[in-house]
């Protein structure tokens, strides 16, 4: 196993794992904008506001999302799997 094998295997796990994070994270980011809007409109600055908002919608994206979620781990580890001989020889 080389370094540059190495190295591109940490490449497609960081990919993998940046393409799982960014609906979920992109959307409690656009959750917590709204609400924070919403704070500065009204003056009310209550701490735990934004927290059901953005739980509910990490739900409702993890629902929705979920199984393409859990398709594309399996599919990556199905491959790496599958990699392993030509990676050690």
């Amino acid at each position: 196993m080389t370094p540059e094998t190495i190295s591109v295997i940490a490449e497609e796990t960081v990919l993998v794992a940046v393409k799982l994070l960014a609906p979920i994270l992109l959307s409690s980011l656009a959750v917590g904008l709204l609400v924070s809007m919403f704070q500065a409109a009204t003056s009310i600055q209550e701490q735990t506001l934004t927290f059901i908002p953005k739980l509910a919608t990490i739900i409702v994206v993890l629902m929705i999302a979920g199984p393409w979620m859990l398709q594309m781990i399996i599919d990556y580890f199905q491959t790496l799997v599958r990699e392993i001989p030509n990676l050690i020889g």
